[in-house]
């Protein structure tokens, strides 16, 4: 049980370097929704959810593959770093190049035109995030948390100090939007500092046998990572497509995808704990494989991990009356209801997470390729036909139902393969109820603010006591 706990602290860790960083970059949310009407709000919405899906291309994948290579008995962790890094290299520079060369026609498709200075800010960022995710994965390799975290730290510090600059003190309209991925593009060129010696230390390498493994390796994990991000990213960008004119009366598509954009940040709070528990347990799963009770360990890791990511969805939940605070503007405030839903889809897909150790253990990364093409396929279907019915409340359910599929089909999957004793019954009994306790709080109008936050602490405490009950014995074997 000291792996667990172990497995836990790297957690907390990691989450000063992803949940910290991204949850200030959250709160800049208020000063974006502020400034910028839901109009202008959507086009920030859709410019960085086109960005999330190419930074994929630029990865192909290899930062999964190092982790796998690097962690193997008897690997030269160099050369496999010199492979990786040459890879990201060569291809985030080539489309680095085409992005610049075509920035102005890109502009017009993306509907602004004559804002080719966008594309090509954009492109370097995408640049350099590529360029440094080999070096981050490497810290995590080297369990060298704390200048991990010290660098996630003074990126986001750099990042909102410059919005706070832009935005209020030297804002000028004319540029607007453009502040903002400036600001972006500042912030990233830390890394650069950051990782000078190692970036200056690396050589390129290429060894055939080994490029082609690795590579063979990596790309179903890029396929996956595209297939996933277009679940994460594609409600955003065909609300736009296919939202019928006069949906929402009197307004915009672009307007309904900066209400969607804005309340979907919520949601974003359950990604970040997700986030900050792969960057621990992907290296977790990797070294505890070979361990003859690593089944019985990854499935106490995954209960875990529900309870957490429940509290979580009840946390959020059931304080919107106030979170929605940070929304400036109330024209916002519409979108909250989709909230519930997407941190419920968000839940799902880290189980999702959880469960995949068994493709990436087994070397049989092809399944998750199928298993995300899959939800991603769904996600394209089900946007089509709810959008036109729903809206942007479509667009969260096509979320949910995606990420809901991609966990079940890995888990049936899994356990033909990989069987681990995961507890299936309890998982889902923590899920659903309390996805029954938020609905019904949310169901209780309180007029008084103060009435209303002391019901809800109540109501938190009430859930904390009651799952230390049901967990206490699981508890005291993990503190011994």
């Amino acid at each position: 049980m000291s792996k667990i706990k172990r497995l836990a602290g790297e957690t907390v860790l990691y989450g000063l370097g992803s949940i910290v960083p991204r949850f200030l970059n959250f709160l800049l949310v208020s000063l974006h929704t502020q400034v910028f009407s839901p109009d202008a709000y959507g086009v920030i919405t859709k410019l960085f959810a086109y960005s999330a899906v190419i930074n994929i291309i630029f990865m192909f994948g290899m930062e999964t593959a190092y982790f796998r290579f690097a962690n193997k008995e008897g690997a030269d962790e160099q050369k496999i770093f010199n492979i990786a890094q040459t890879v990201v290299i060569t291809i985030s520079a080539g489309l680095t190049l085409i992005f610049i060369v075509f920035a102005n026609p890109i502009a017009s498709v993306l509907s602004i035109p004559g804002k080719s200075n966008f594309v090509i800010w954009l492109a370097c960022i995408l640049f350099i995030d590529s360029l440094v995710a080999i070096p981050f994965a490497r810290l995590r390799l080297q369990k060298k948390a704390l200048k991990f975290v010290f660098g996630k730290l003074m990126n986001i510090a750099i990042l909102v100090g410059l919005n706070i600059y832009f935005l209020y003190i030297a804002f000028d309209p004319e540029r607007g939007v453009g502040f903002v991925i400036l600001a972006n593009l500042i912030a990233n060129a830390f890394y650069l500092v950051l990782f000078a010696r190692t970036l200056l230390q690396w050589r390129p390498d290429y060894d055939r046998t080994m490029f082609a493994t690795m590579s063979q390796y990596a790309y179903p994990i890029m396929l996956m990572g595209l297939a996933g991000m277009t679940n994460e990213m594609f409600s955003r960008l065909t609300l736009e497509w296919w939202l019928p004119a006069g949906f929402y009366p009197g307004q915009s598509s672009e307007y309904a995808l900066g209400v969607f954009g804005a309340c979907y940040k919520f949601a974003i709070l359950m990604n970040l704990a997700i986030q900050a528990f792969r960057y621990a347990a992907e290296p977790f799963f990797f070294s505890n494989a070979a361990d003859k009770n690593s089944p019985q360990l990854f499935a106490r890791v995954n209960h875990y991990f529900i309870i957490v990511c429940c509290f979580l969805l009840l946390c959020v939940s059931i304080n919107l009356d106030v979170l929605k605070l940070f929304l400036k503007r109330q024209a916002y405030w519409e979108g909250l209801d989709i909230v519930p839903i997407l941190l419920l889809g968000y839940l799902f897909l880290g189980v999702y997470y959880n469960l995949s150790a068994w493709y990436k253990l087994t070397d049989k990364t092809y399944y998750g390729t199928i298993i995300t093409i899959s939800g991603a396929v769904l996600t394209i279907v089900a946007n089509y036909f709810l959008i036109p019915i729903a809206g942007y409340m479509g667009s969260s359910w096509a979320t949910f139902i995606c990420y809901f599929w991609m966990m079940a089909m890995c888990y049936i999957l899994g356990q033909k393969y990989y069987p681990i004793p995961y507890r299936v019954i309890a998982g889902l009994a923590y899920i659903f109820i309390t996805t029954v306790v938020v609905y019904i709080v949310r169901a209780i109008r309180i007029e008084n603010q103060w009435i209303a936050i002391s019901f809800h602490a109540l109501i938190i405490v009430l859930y904390i006591l009651t799952v230390f009950l049901l967990e206490r014995k699981s508890f005291k074997q993990v503190l011994r």
